[in-house]
């Protein structure tokens, strides 16, 4: 049965592909921001307080205002979606740091304060603290770069400086016409003009006739693992694949940093299921970041209205196709319109509307005091960084930091910033300074 539903998949996925890209993200138009802008910040003002004669309180002020997609599927706890506006923040400005690139996809700072960006039509560059771009760099794997296709996340070793290893994921093309989210490394050359001895240390299966939902981030958990998140590739049949762990459609991957599987996996000794899995039941990841716990952290493109972040742990089941807090695309429940199910887990919150999530990073520069420790996150659909206070692993607190164009990719700078790619035919790096900076 399992073999049917993956030919059968491959088969019908372009007549079914019908739903927009990325939670529409993809067709979103992208607007030009500014060089610098400036944003007004410091404490937001508490709307809490006493109401009538019955001391009734008022509800406190959120950013998301609108109503929402799927309001029939209620949150299953107080706190799931829609925080409270913080009342501390920041005043922050934006500036623009290098320009002209094609669609990047990630951001990664190299020891010496230089970045490595992908570009997804398949080119790496280097850029220099002051913004000076490099010419593509030689030996960037070939990618299916057609619509969510390309050249996606980019992370160094945490040994890189000394065995200067980059790691790679991308759209990997096949003869057949096939495709899927592949893992390379490779070393960055001493003049940092190429990438040596790449190799593919590991390659989603079953490849399938998809142009979208790669998920795509990689986080190190240590020197010696790391997690790779990947998605449904998209339509319905081959989604329902998420929820059968012999396959790694709808999965985060957890390798050495070899390809080979650590021993400790949650699967590794199992009969069937696939001894790589981490997790399974995604819709498609395109954030991940590790906390100063060691606990993964993800957020996936929903339906309309089901974007989530989750916690994401070892051998658990996140859900996706069978339960959602969003619908289709183009209207109506998914499948059974559950939002719970015994052995699925909860995402932490949920967005409804979509804000098209990509990128996301905990703050750990010493630039804003207020947003220690906070999770910021990029927003592809409305132009946007999302500021999330968490607390015993809840979110508390929910800011909008408007950014004027499609945010892929967040990153804490070693200057202090946070940096951002925005993902648009002419765009570029830019960073969230203190206003007064």
């Amino acid at each position: 049965m399992k073999t049917l539903l993956l030919v059968i998949g491959t088969i019908v996925l372009a007549a079914c592909n019908t739903e927009p890209s990325s939670s529409a993200a993809e067709q979103e138009p992208a607007s030009d921001a500014s060089s610098t802008t400036a944003v007004d910040g410091g404490e937001q003002e508490s709307t809490a307080s006493a109401a009538g004669e019955e001391g009734e309180t008022e509800s406190p002020r959120t950013e998301e205002t609108r109503d929402r997609e799927a309001p029939h599927l209620e949150p299953a706890f107080s706190g799931q979606t829609r925080a409270p506006i913080p009342e501390n923040t920041e005043n922050w400005s934006l500036e623009t740091v290098a320009e002209g690139l094609e669609h990047p996809w990630a951001i990664e700072f190299l020891p010496d304060g230089s970045m490595l960006v992908t570009e997804r039509p398949g080119r790496l560059r280097h850029i220099t603290p002051d913004g000076s771009v490099s010419d593509p760099l030689a030996g960037v794997p070939e990618v299916d770069n057609r619509k969510q296709g390309g050249l996606l996340d980019v992370a160094i070793a945490p040994d890189f400086e000394s065995s200067r290893t980059v790691f790679l994921s991308f759209s990997e093309p096949h003869d057949d016409g096939t495709n899927n989210t592949a893992l390379a490394r490779a070393r960055l050359s001493d003049d940092q003009t190429a990438l040596e001895d790449v190799e593919v240390i590991f390659s989603q299966e079953p490849a399938v006739e998809s142009t979208g939902h790669y998920g795509s981030r990689i986080v190190f958990q240590d020197d010696d693992t790391l997690w790779l998140t990947m998605g449904d590739r998209q339509g319905h049949p081959v989604r329902q694949n998420a929820q059968d762990p012999t396959n790694h459609i709808g999965t985060v991957v957890r390798l050495n940093v070899d390809g080979s599987v650590p021993q400790d996996n949650p699967f590794v000794d199992h009969e069937e299921n696939a001894a790589e899995i981490w997790s399974w039941g995604h819709r498609n990841i395109q954030a991940a970041v590790m906390d100063a716990d060691s606990q993964l952290w993800t957020i996936e493109h929903g339906p309309r209205g089901g974007d989530e972040l989750n916690l994401t742990q070892a051998g658990k089941n996140y859900g996706w196709p069978t339960i959602s807090y969003g619908i289709e695309y183009r209207g109506g429940d998914v499948y059974e319109g559950r939002t719970e199910a015994e052995g699925m887990e909860q995402p932490v919150y949920f967005w409804d509307p979509v804000i098209a999530p990509s990128g996301m990073d905990f703050y750990t520069g010493d630039a804003f005091e207020a947003w220690q420790g906070d999770l910021f996150v990029g927003g592809l659909r409305e132009q946007r960084v999302s500021r999330l206070i968490l607390e015993n692993n809840r979110v508390t607190g929910e800011e909008w930091l408007s950014i004027g164009a499609r945010v892929r990719d967040v990153k804490t700078g070693p200057d202090g910033a946070i940096y951002l790619v925005t993902d648009q035919p002419d765009g570029g790096v830019m960073r969230i300074v203190p206003e007064d900076r």
